[in-house]
């Protein structure tokens, strides 16, 4: 038997009504509240000798006659029992035999035609699942179609043929797309489904006509921000205006999240503050909050928010809960770090739930040992990381590469990388470590040839074209290739700031000030960074403005007082803070 036919059987197999005890309320709804059985002492002693026959290991004879008794009573529940002695039996076409068999006896089931439904999908009969899919929300009752469609996604989801399964549904809801009352939800689901089988474009014509069926509704929304990036000019427009209405806290969060991605930070807290204020107890858009506060360098800001959501999260049995959790008892550990505060700091990683991710809380214990100058303790901290996937095995040693790199230890990191690359020699992720480290040994032919294949490997990829072009500029060499190179990369990230930095500083390498100067501001307005403090703050030196130099690095240093760039920069202006 097919694999996916077992499945469905699985789905579909209920107890038996027949073997226990019913009561007035577990009645299907087809049954009416009172009827005189048609169960007469013949008919009693057919079902007896029917479930005898199914218990003695023949349940192809005690089908036949439990479904013959079922003709003839014209009960729902001897019916439901026909069918689940063919389940049981994996017999698919009796299965069906019973269901059609009830329908006809019982137009008016909507149990019979559930049944039915799921039947013809297990056996892959789409045309007539369609067919039943149709029968089936006519019979419904109105105020219970919109959401009976909602489901129909999860319905055909064992459908193996996505395209088909599409059109199926989309033939089979042409009357509710043209309804008011069922338009926004059958254009959703049609949408989903589009979605699912991969026709983009189809599936985003679906949602343009959901929201303009009902632009506040949830799933038009939570649609349109799942294929925004596969139509942006289409969707954006659209997103834009229902967002300016009430819409859940969710959704609103979705949203802030899409512009996180987009680097639309301004936009973001906008989103989240709205959240904040409006809907106070929802937990999750505080530490989202937070967070973004933290990158964008409003550290005091985003104290408040995170110690806001720790207060709104206890510790909890739902996975997201707890893993927001972490992240802002974490982010609360590097703030009091970053103050200094090392009691404080250790006493936020202790309360991080024990289901969170070892390889990130070892990396922030490291981190905060290392700052105290107990480098020993950091790394053992990190050998000790017990891994249980590949995957996982991979992270441990790209966390371990980068602790070594950022404390010194690049012929370390090196062996490291390299060994773990030869087991595993198709990973880009540990191609590109192992790049980033032999540029900090000076091995630029190996590093060049590494960024160069993974160049190869991922050509929508902007971070290896930026790193080469950067790595150009640096050096002061081949200036219109690393020029090249970083437009590519922005071309792909036009957000990047570090990209537009990279930008920056070709530009100051090529003696164009006045660009440089633009670029590396706008860069460090978008993503305030010790790095980025240190190119601007150059150029402004060079340009003779060397107070605003002198601000620019002493907020670099605050931001990161042990960033290598900024260090050596400040060392070779004999900069005093």
């Amino acid at each position: 038997m097919k694999s996916w036919f077992r499945a469905a059987l699985m789905f579909l197999c209920v107890q038996s009504a027949w073997a226990q005890a019913v009561t007035p309320s577990a009645a299907p709804k087809d049954r009416p509240a009172a009827q005189k059985s048609a169960l007469d002492a013949m008919l009693f002693y057919q079902l007896l000798l029917g479930e005898m026959n199914v218990r003695s290991g023949s349940p192809g004879s005690g089908f036949s006659i439990i479904l013959d008794a079922a003709r003839k009573t014209r009960d729902p529940l001897v019916f439901q029992r026909a069918v689940d002695v063919a389940l049981q039996s994996r017999s698919g076409d009796a299965a069906l035999q019973a269901a059609q068999a009830w329908k006809s006896a019982i137009p008016e089931s909507t149990e019979a035609n559930r049944y039915l439904l799921q039947i013809l999908l297990a056996l892959n009969r789409l045309d007539e699942a369609g067919q039943a899919l149709s029968v089936s929300i006519r019979e419904l009752p109105a105020n219970e179609r919109a959401a009976a469609i909602a489901s129909i996604p999860r319905v055909f989801a064992r459908v193996q043929d996505k395209k088909l399964a599409a059109d199926t549904v989309e033939k089979a809801l042409q009357t509710a797309l043209k309804e008011a009352p069922t338009s926004a939800s059958a254009w959703t689901t049609v949408g989903r489904m589009r979605r699912e089988a991969g026709q983009l474009a189809l599936a985003v014509e679906a949602t343009r006509q959901a929201l303009l069926a009902d632009a506040t509704a949830s799933g038009p929304l939570m649609l349109a921000l799942s294929l925004v990036s596969a139509a942006p000019t289409e969707l954006w427009p659209l997103i834009h205006q229902a967002m300016r209405g009430p819409v859940s806290p969710e959704l609103r969060l979705g949203y802030a999240r899409l512009l996180i991605g987009q680097l639309s930070y301004t936009q973001a807290l906008e989103q989240l503050q709205k959240i904040n204020t409006d809907e106070p107890t929802f937990a999750d858009a505080w530490w989202v909050h937070g967070l973004l506060l933290m990158e964008t360098g409003q550290w005091q800001l985003a104290e408040q928010k995170l110690l806001k959501h720790v207060s709104l999260a206890p510790v909890s049995q739902d996975k997201g809960a707890s893993a927001g959790l972490t992240e802002s008892l974490m982010a609360l550990a590097q703030i009091a770090q970053r103050k200094g505060q090392w009691t404080q700091a250790q006493q936020w990683l202790a309360q991080v739930p024990a289901d969170a991710d070892p390889i990130k809380l070892a990396s922030r214990q490291a981190d905060l040992l290392s700052q105290q100058g107990r480098l020993d303790e950091a790394r053992l901290t990190l050998e000790r990381i017990k891994t249980n996937t590949p995957e996982q095995a991979i992270r441990k040693v790209l966390v371990q590469s980068q602790w070594l790199r950022d404390n010194k230890q690049a012929a370390n990191a090196y062996a490291l990388v390299k060994q773990s690359l030869a087991q595993q020699p198709q990973n880009t992720e540990l191609m590109s470590e192992l790049a980033m480290v032999s540029e900090k040994l000076k091995r630029y032919d190996e590093m060049e040839a590494l960024l160069r294949e993974l160049i190869k490997r991922k050509p929508d990829d902007p971070h290896a074209f930026n790193a080469l072009g950067y790595s150009l500029a640096d050096r002061n060499i081949r200036l219109p290739e690393a020029r090249e190179l970083i437009v590519r990369a922005l071309q792909l990230a036009p957000n990047d700031a570090y990209i537009q930095d990279s930008l920056g500083w070709v530009a100051f390498r090529q003696g164009n000030l006045a660009e440089a100067l633009q670029l590396l501001q706008t860069a460090y307005k978008a993503k305030p960074d010790a790095e980025i403090a240190a190119h601007l703050g150059e150029v402004l030196w060079v340009m003779g403005q060397r107070d605003a130099a002198a601000v620019i690095w002493r907020e670099g240093l605050i931001l990161k007082p042990d960033n290598e760039t900024l260090t050596e920069t400040l060392k070779r202006f004999q900069f005093k803070p």
